[in-house]
């Protein structure tokens, strides 16, 4: 595209995105304005607290011990964003994608609406799309954004018209089709007199973590040219002070939130995708607000030309908000980075929940009620997915075994084996559990948090050398740097040498199916879900399989699996991590 087109789309972005906030009379301007800006990322629909791990944020308390601290619920962050904001007229809350996507089914069963309406009575006025914003394509993205009624579901509350989120940037995802970008690529804010620029990008690999039909039509681009692109076109359009919103992220050294990220030097506290693009970014960029990771950290990464620049992240599922503050020179129209602060602040539930959005989770769940809180199992104690700390995970042996339950079958796939990711567990199964229901009662909803993404099973053809690739990719390609294991039904046995890297980490003639060895010349037909079957995650070769039959809905496998096979005399235990052995 030529440059007068880029322009063009800034300047359209800058004209649509700008709001206007008169700044108070004074006698005699001061030379910098105090500007604060709130930040989330990866709220996942999570508008009720969060249960379990899921709900919790680690924090050392005065004795230095380590504790869980509570954290998270729509109503509680509005709360504390609300506090944040009467500290300074010039804040802006910002946020750093994936707000929707893998979401509970009070947010889920109407299509992430309700999540949208609260963000947007809590006042977030932009983000970035992360990779979940694009699990039901494009098509429902800019709905989601622009607002309307979904083209199957329609209205959810007929009187008032869905009317968008609105924040939305995307400034690395162009349409094949026209060559621009999805959604608006930049922001410009102008809050007590100064002027501040957004750019809101998604990882260039989102491809590779979202199933195929998501991404229909779309092109990612590389996160650290287009970022540095937009800088040099804001500055052109005036605007210096300049924010990236990324969704892409890094792994502190520790988990405590609060840790200090540059105790050892500069950023030595962080690993992961996110110091590589930091370190490439302009220097005329001021801050990069991160996510993806789950993680909390604020850090400093110099920038290229050796300047300190703050990179952070606010964990996720809003249990945690990112308060970050500034001083914006009047007279060079930046911000003083040296000025630059921030802290993570802890969601806590002692506050009291702000009426607007608690009206508007109420809502939904008297909506939601009946289907949510059906009883379809039971547990003995905790089972944990998300939360878990293993590679195998013990919630991961369950959905698994669940899979290959619904299709071994003759007649539903003749499965021999099942394979799920543990990216698509996205809670754990808490015991006692918090609702009304009863201890160890899992309820429909508990149970779809768990299963949110309505992916069908497929079950496939692979020869036994295809099964021991897809074993390998556990630890080669996009995962080489942070493996994934994947959660095997309980008939299957590997074991894994720490000691090797790559390929190399599964020991081949380990791998058993039903006490047999693995056969590299037989075929196997195999279950795994549709994001999966096209390659997802990393596992390319899942995408090669044959003879595709096409089954339920992972989540009906789920609950079918929990009500056949327990009940309030044979609660389900938490099966122990015999699966892959360790070197």
């Amino acid at each position: 595209m030529r440059r007068s087109r880029w322009v063009l789309a800034v300047l359209t972005a800058t004209t649509l995105a700008v709001t206007m906030t008169a700044p108070a009379a004074v006698a005699a301007k001061p030379k910098t304005i105090p500007i604060q800006l709130l930040a989330l990322n990866d709220f996942h629909g999570n508008l009720e607290p969060p249960q379990g791990s899921s709900g919790s944020i680690t924090a050392i308390d005065p004795s230095g011990a380590t504790v869980a601290v509570p954290a998270g619920g729509a109503a509680y962050l509005a709360t504390h964003l609300a506090r944040a904001r009467a500290t300074n007229p010039n804040t802006l809350t910002v946020a750093a994608g994936d707000l929707i996507g893998g979401s509970p089914l009070l947010s889920a069963a109407f299509r992430d609406e309700p999540s949208i309406l609260a963000l947007k009575a809590m006042g977030l006025g932009d983000s970035s799309v992360g990779n979940h914003e694009f699990d039901e394509g494009s098509a429902e993205l800019k709905r989601i954004n622009w607002g309307g009624c979904h083209p199957v579901d329609g209205c959810f509350d007929p009187p008032r018209r869905y009317p968008g989120a609105t924040f939305y940037l995307a400034a690395n995802v162009l349409e094949n089709r026209t060559k621009l970008p999805v959604l608006p690529p930049v922001s410009v804010r102008n809050v007590g007199g100064a002027r501040i620029g957004f750019i809101g990008m998604t990882l260039e690999d989102t491809p590779s973590v979202v199933t195929a039909a998501g991404v229909a039509g779309l092109t990612f681009l590389d996160e650290v040219r287009t970022a540095n692109q937009y800088a040099k076109l804001l500055r052109v359009a005036g605007v210096e002070a300049i924010v990236v919103l990324v969704h892409e992220g890094g792994t502190p050294a520790s988990q405590v939130y609060d840790y200090d990220c540059d105790a050892n030097g500069p950023g030595s506290g962080l690993t992961g995708p996110i110091v590589d693009i930091a370190k490439g970014l302009d220097p005329s960029i001021d801050l990069v607000v991160s996510a993806h990771t789950h993680q909390s950290y604020v850090c400093t990464i110099p920038d290229p030309a050796g300047k300190p620049r703050l990179v952070t992240q606010a964990s996720a599922f809003g249990k945690l908000y990112t308060d970050i503050d500034a001083a914006y020179d009047r007279r060079t129209r930046d911000f003083v980075r040296s000025s630059i602060t921030a802290k993570n602040v802890i969601v806590t539930r002692d506050v009291t929940p702000d009426p607007t959005v608690a009206g508007i989770v109420a809502k939904y769940q008297g909506l939601i009620g009946p289907i949510a809180n059906r009883p379809v199992g039971y547990i003995a104690g905790t089972i944990l997915g998300r939360g878990g700390s293993t590679p195998e995970r013990p919630l991961g042996d369950v959905i698994a075994d669940s899979q290959l339950a619904a299709t071994s079958p003759a007649a539903t796939g003749g499965a021999q084996l099942a394979l799920m990711n543990t990216g698509g567990i996205r809670a754990d199964l808490v015991y006692p559990a918090s609702g009304t229901e009863g201890d160890g009662v899992v309820t429909y909803g508990e149970a779809f948090a768990v299963q949110p993404f309505n992916n069908n099973l497929v079950t496939l053809d692979y020869t036994g050398a295809q099964l021991l690739t897809v074993l390998q990719q556990q630890f080669t390609g996009v995962n080489a740097a942070s493996p994934r294991y994947l959660q095997i039904s309980a008939n299957v046995k590997w074991t894994a040498d720490l000691s090797k890297t790559g390929a190399d980490r599964v020991v081949a003639d380990s791998i058993t199916i039903d006490g047999q060895p693995l056969d590299l010349a037989a075929t196997y037909r195999v279950t795994v879900n549709n994001f999966l079957a096209g390659g997802g995650d990393g596992y390319l070769e899942l995408a090669n399989g044959t003879n595709p039959l096409v089954g339920q809905l992972d989540i009906d496998a789920f609950v079918a699996y929990l009500t056949a096979n327990t009940s309030t005399s044979n609660p389900l235990t938490p099966p122990p991590l015999t699966r892959i052995a360790f070197l």
